[in-house]
């Protein structure tokens, strides 16, 4: 669990706007870095707000501002003047609970993206917050900062002038973020199919009380992922159908391709989801047949007793008549009658095919 997290009730009476950092604080500062390329030059620096906001948008050539750590209010504030950003979506930005979702404020897009991160034992998952404002020939990217840079990858592949994403425009560059993150999600859904794999081998084997926890513990982590990217196949759809003029043609067949993956990512939390609740039951049934068995074991040897027992009782009752009190091989046959008893009751009960 992150601590330091700030909660929505902070701003319970602030009217619309109000800028308020909702989520885990990093305990660095703000990075600013910027990237300008075109097809036969790359730039990438490291500036402060004012150099940032001095970035002039020159028509064929493509600026990507990544701003990473966004708990400083001031300097969200100050970017968002740079580039007439609603105060709206600088609130909604400094808002890590948002739900993946797109917004279209004419001159710019507004996506919110939920980047996952999974640590060694694959089911501790941790989410942080991507947000990125799309303009004509620019694209702004918001990083939480808590777990990493998140692309790291992208910045190499500008740097090769040959690549297509070299070539293409802004909106190429939001579709690569956004497939960055999509892609990521597959990484995460290989190691959550390893847990459920062990589980199902372990279900089949020796159930413990151990194993029904780790059961709860991943359904509980595919709810948390159902919440974070079932809302994205939204966002990708509606990108892909170009309803915004910051989308091009060339681009849109990118998105669909995006949006397929998306699809198959959301299947496949539905498919484990189900399995886990099947485990369930399975676990529950694998319980009560142990439970049947130890109770049929215990029968058994209740019926088998029975008899001995009444025996046994009828010989105690140390009346000063009973023949057999005075025999001299009375004990012995006694005990031969109770050994024989028991020896066919339970030839009886393996015939049966009960033992």
């Amino acid at each position: 669990m992150a601590k330091h997290v700030k909660r929505r009730s902070q701003k319970a009476g602030l009217p619309p706007g109000t800028l308020v950092h909702i989520g885990r604080e990093r305990t660095q500062g703000v990075k600013i870095t910027a990237i300008e390329y075109s097809p036969e030059t790359y730039q990438e620096l490291v500036l402060g707000i004012e150099e940032a906001c001095a970035l002039k948008k020159e028509k064929g050539v493509v600026t990507w501002i990544d701003v990473e750590g966004i708990n400083q209010v001031d300097v969200l504030s100050r970017l968002g003047e740079c580039f007439n950003i609603h105060s709206l979506v600088l609130e909604d930005i400094l808002n890590t609970n948002q739900r993946p979702k797109v917004e279209d404020y004419g001159d710019y897009l507004y996506i919110v993206l939920k980047m996952l991160y999974a640590k060694s034992d694959g089911i501790d998952i941790t989410t942080e917050q991507v947000s990125i404002i799309l303009g004509e020939t620019y694209v702004i990217s918001f990083q939480e900062g808590i777990e990493g840079d998140t692309f790291n990858g992208i910045r190499e592949h500008l740097k090769v002038a040959t690549g297509r994403l070299r070539s293409m425009g802004a909106d190429y560059l939001a579709y690569t973020l956004i497939d960055s993150v999509v892609d990521n999600y597959f990484a995460i859904m290989e190691m959550l199919g390893e847990e459920v794999d062990d589980l199902e081998d372990e279900l089949v084997a020796s159930p413990e009380r151990q194993t029904l926890e780790s059961i709860h513990n991943l359904k509980s982590t595919m709810i948390f992922l159902r919440r974070s990217v079932w809302p994205l196949r939204e966002v990708i759809g509606t990108l892909e159908r170009g309803e915004s003029r910051l989308i091009q043609p060339s681009s849109r067949i990118y998105l669909r391709d995006v949006y397929d993956h998306t699809i198959q990512v959301i299947d496949t939390i539905e498919t484990y989801r189900d399995m886990l609740s099947g485990m369930v039951d399975i676990y529950l049934s694998s319980v009560s047949n142990r439970l049947n068995e130890v109770m049929k074991v215990l029968t058994i040897v209740s019926t088998i007793f029975i008899p001995l027992t009444f025996i046994v009782g009828l010989y105690g009752m140390n009346f000063r008549y009973m023949p057999e009190l005075s025999s001299r091989w009375g004990y012995p046959v006694v005990l031969l009658i109770m050994l024989l008893v028991a020896l066919s009751m339970v030839m009886y009960f393996r015939r049966k095919k009960w033992i």
